[in-house]
This record gives structure tokens, C-alpha cells and sequence, in this order.
């Protein structure tokens, strides 16, 4: 039941961003729209920090689930893109009203288990340590977060899939390359 109180926390607020600024939410407001007192909130979340955290996570765990392989990260990249994109208000919310490090924080959560996840598939037969693997992956995980905010910065003008297709022309061969200078 406490998975869904949050869920219905969260919905909530979302929907709110449709009507209002982030920075013009309450947790009154919050409460008011799922029926639920403070007391119910604060027992789930801290603070509206917290619940924006808390969406992020879930909502990075859902966009990637079966998206974490070197065949799949395209399809895990083009499902972030949708889900920024779907939820608009939300993201341009955090960018506009909260600190940038959420946002950055939030895109480096979603995109670095991915990230990961592709490097090792593609190390199988090297003998790298696990240091050169996580350098890698957070190299690659600066450069698309970067693009991310470059996107909604512009107002997510830009088609996803050509995003996705310039990124994944430019890495080409280049994880091989990286773990080949890696080798020991």
C-alpha cells in the first residue's frame, strides 16, 4: 500500500505542473488533489526535493528496464528521450524552478546503470579493472547527459530518434577502441 500512496503523491503532483509552477506548489495542494493529510505525505517524503528525487528514480527504473545492453542502448536512449518528453512539465519544471544538479543528478541516475551495463557486455575477453570500465561508462555518461540538457534547454525541439542515431554514429567502435587503450 505504501508504493501506491507514493505513486498517487507523485501523480498528483504531476498533474498540478500541468496547472502551476513548481515553485507555486504546495504540499497542501499536494495533499488536497490525493485526498490524503500532511501527515500521510511527510510519512513517504521528507520534502517536495524528495519527492522530485523520488519520481526521477522511478521513473529511471521504468524507461530502462529491459533496455541495457549494447544491441538495446539506443532503444534505452530513445525511451529516455520519451519519457522527458512525456512528462514535459515535470522536467521543464526541475530545469527551470529547482537546482540543476537535480536534473543532472536525475539524467546521470538514468543514463549511467545503461551506460555501465553496455561497456561491460562490450569488455567480455578484455582484462580491464573495474576503475576503466566506470571511467569509460562516466565519460559517455557526461556526453549524453550534456546533449539531454542541450535538449531541454531548447525546448525539446529536436526529433529524439536523430538524436539518438548523430550518438550512436559518433561512438561507433569507440567503447572497443577505449577498452583496446585499456587492456592489461
Amino acid at each position: 500500500m505504501s508504493d501506491l500512496t507514493k505513486k498517487a503523491i507523485a501523480f498528483a503532483f504531476k498533474d498540478l505542473l500541468l496547472e502551476k509552477p513548481m515553485s507555486k506548489i504546495t504540499i497542501t495542494d499536494i495533499t488536497n488533489k490525493c485526498g490524503i493529510n500532511r501527515q500521510t505525505f511527510y510519512y513517504h517524503f521528507l520534502d517536495l526535493p524528495d519527492l522530485v528525487e523520488w519520481i526521477c528514480l522511478e521513473d529511471a527504473d521504468n524507461a530502462l528496464k529491459n533496455n541495457k545492453t549494447y544491441d538495446t542502448w539506443q532503444e534505452g536512449f530513445l525511451s529516455i528521450f520519451e519519457l522527458i518528453k512525456k512528462d514535459k512539465p515535470f522536467i521543464l519544471n526541475i530545469y527551470h524552478n529547482v537546482s540543476l544538479e537535480i536534473l543532472e543528478n536525475y539524467l546521470y541516475r538514468l543514463v549511467y546503470p545503461l551506460l555501465l551495463n553496455v561497456v561491460k557486455e562490450k569488455a567480455k575477453g578484455y582484462t580491464v579493472r573495474d576503475e576503466d570500465l566506470e571511467f569509460i561508462a562516466n565519460f559517455y555518461k557526461y556526453a549524453f547527459v550534456g546533449i539531454v540538457l542541450n535538449w531541454i534547454k531548447t525546448d525539446l525541439k529536436e526529433d529524439p530518434k536523430e538524436i539518438v542515431n548523430r550518438v550512436s554514429d559518433l561512438t561507433s567502435g569507440t567503447i572497443e577502441h577505449a577498452l583496446n587503450n585499456c587492456k592489461h
